[in-house]
């Protein structure tokens, strides 16, 4: 026994508990991968963002939820340079950068049903009246319709008066999700849930089910700092 050294009876533990497979996923599996380096993401397509011409150019700021109100204030800001401004559309540029509970806004509802995101950020469904098993904020209530069709902004059919990101997308925001938000939320979801994938397991399936149209950033406080030092964005948070 005395030949035994503490170093030998950790190992052996270590060893013992690997057999029982409680040590079986590697350390980088384990710790998950918290930052992004530049090749291992579509930074090209966020610079581009960062140094878009347009002559108006907006980012919120959004970590609430909070039943989705930032979106009318989005809208706000698009019926008010377009009409109130005289903005021409095309030289609007709004950027909502989600990033808090507000990411998992960002994802459809195969990922709200399967890890049960309403009733972990306490997002009711209003015509059930339990928690949402999927995403209430993307998919337009009234259907899209064309500037064409529908002229008046006071309309509350139109999409002028439409705040879902569906219809804010459509007529130029652009929602950013947050790398390492996900990967913080992943690691909450995984003790909540008591899952049983890998934290990367769990994060690739969640990107593959990004929104369409949303970019996923390395970090949003960074690609914020750059949307307002480079490409001279306005900063709000709502």
């Amino acid at each position: 026994m005395n030949n035994i050294t503490r170093r030998s009876l950790l190992s052996r533990a270590a060893a013992g508990l690997t057999s029982l497979g409680l040590f079986a996923r590697s350390p980088d599996e384990a710790e998950g991968q918290l930052v992004w380096k530049t090749s291992e993401w579509k930074l090209a397509e966020v610079l581009n963002l960062v140094h878009d011409p347009a002559r108006v150019k907006q980012a919120y700021d959004i970590t609430q939820i909070d039943d989705g109100k930032f979106l009318n204030n989005i809208k706000n800001s698009f019926n008010g340079l377009q009409f109130g401004f005289g903005i021409p559309r095309a030289q609007v540029k709004i950027v909502a950068a989600l990033h808090g509970p507000a990411n998992m806004l960002n994802y459809d509802d195969y990922v709200w049903a399967k890890y049960e995101i309403g009733e972990w950020l306490h997002v009711t469904d209003p015509v059930s009246g339990k928690p949402a098993v999927k995403n209430l904020f993307y998919n337009s209530k009234i259907g899209l319709k064309q500037e064409s069709s529908v002229k008046n902004p006071d309309d509350l059919n139109s999409i002028y008066q439409d705040t879902s990101m569906q219809a804010l997308q459509s007529r130029g925001a652009q929602f950013l999700s947050c790398h390492t938000a996900l990967e913080e939320q992943v690691r909450i979801l995984i003790s909540r849930n008591k899952l049983s994938q890998s934290l990367e397991e769990i994060v690739k399936d969640m990107l593959a089910h990004t929104l369409p149209g949303v970019m996923v950033v390395a970090s949003m406080v960074a690609a914020i700092a750059l949307l307002q030092v480079e490409g001279h964005y306005t900063y709000i948070t709502v």
